[in-house]
């Protein structure tokens, strides 16, 4: 081997022959046949693209599940339900889009004619308004909101919180940032809805047991005035401009159309059917349609605020309560109770386009 390596380089300086050819005449010489090619290291996987964000999420209270059931407003398909406590009922969304306000309630469930006094005894530690993280989808804290709060409404800025509660026939105010209640105010007999008006201007809360509106000055935090409506006032909601409130009766079976110049009922809408429960109510970003669901009725019905007269209706489910819309106004969500699911309803022609299963009792809804 020695001596042909003497001979390969000398024969290399007569021919001209480069210094790699010789190389390769010597591994061939040495038996190692074909050059040996280097293994190439394997191509780095590239990570898993992330799932599109939904362009919005529905947010559903479920009451005797004490849960909630995070819907994707894209694919319109629940993605997870998480614990909040106790019959969480009402719920609205922070003016920044962050966090969840839930009313929470130790208080046993009490349907329409059932003997109180046969009932479980209350649980007032579990009272309170849960702040629920959007971003981590987890409850952060639960703030003392009074006594069996049912429903909740925020300020403009998000610093006070206003909570119905149903057995002391008082709104309460709570500061945010101290996390106590500010303010008690008598506003009759079981409170229950609680709206701000898109201006902050006035909070309008329902009576149920007294068939009234209280109006609440937020400058001042006092009733500035309080006026009638049909039996079992449930909710109210304004429309943007904040120059009209819609409020619910549900065993009146109408909906009052509200001056909120001078807080005064200008029309009493009363929709035909079997068993008109008017319930909640959800209005559309540009103003011109109200939607109103009906309970046991099982409807939601569309009213055209330009007439203030129902336009159009739809079978949403069983016995649907709270409703949401859509950010671009073109799908409707109502919380089925009974039935444990959610109906998405085209705005545009009052079809129910999917059912999507949520936790047990669907109660509240609100979308962000």
């Amino acid at each position: 081997m020695k001596d042909f390596r003497l001979w390969a380089l000398g024969f290399g300086r007569v021919t001209g022959i480069t210094l790699s050819s010789l190389a390769l005449l010597a591994a061939v010489a040495c038996g190692g046949g074909q050059p040996q090619q280097q293994a190439s290291a394997p191509a780095p996987v590239a990570p898993a693209p992330e799932p599109p964000k939904a362009p919005y999420y529905v947010y559903v209270t479920n009451e005797p599940g004490g849960d909630l059931t995070i819907i994707d407003g894209g694919t319109d398909t629940a993605v997870v339900t998480v614990p909040l406590g106790k019959r969480p009922r009402g719920i609205k969304v922070s003016p920044d889009g962050t966090k969840l306000f839930v009313a929470l309630s130790g208080s046993p469930i009490a349907g329409p004619g059932v003997d109180e006094s046969k009932l479980p005894p209350a649980d007032k530690t579990a009272d309170g308004i849960g702040i629920f993280d959007i971003a981590q989808r987890k409850m952060i804290t639960v703030l003392h909101g009074g006594s069996d709060p049912e429903a909740v409404a925020l300020s403009l800025d998000g610093s006070k919180v206003y909570v119905s509660n149903e057995d002391t026939g008082a709104l309460s105010i709570l500061d945010v940032a101290s996390g106590k209640v500010v303010q008690s105010i008598p506003v009759g007999e079981e409170p229950e809805g609680v709206t701000t008006s898109p201006d902050g201007k006035f909070v309008y809360v329902t009576s149920e047991g007294d068939n009234q509106i209280s109006v609440i000055d937020t400058a001042t935090s006092k009733v500035l005035k309080v006026f009638k409506v049909g039996p079992r006032p449930r909710a109210c909601a304004f429309l943007p401009d904040s120059s009209r409130a819609y409020c619910t009766s549900e065993n009146g079976g109408t909906i009052a159309v509200v001056d909120t110049k001078n807080h005064s009922v200008t029309k009493t809408i009363k929709p035909t059917g079997e068993l008109v429960r008017p319930m909640g109510l959800a209005v559309a970003p540009d103003g011109k349609h109200v939607y109103v669901t009906l309970g046991r009725g099982q409807m939601l019905l569309a009213i055209d605020t330009a007439t203030n007269e129902v336009s159009a209706s739809v079978k949403a489910g069983a016995r649907p309560w709270g409703v949401g819309i859509s950010p671009d106004g073109k799908k409707l969500y109502t919380a089925n109770g009974p039935s444990g699911d959610v109906s998405v309803i085209d705005a545009a022609t009052m079809a129910v386009i999917k059912t999507i299963q949520a936790g047990k009792g669907p109660w509240g809804v609100a979308v962000n």
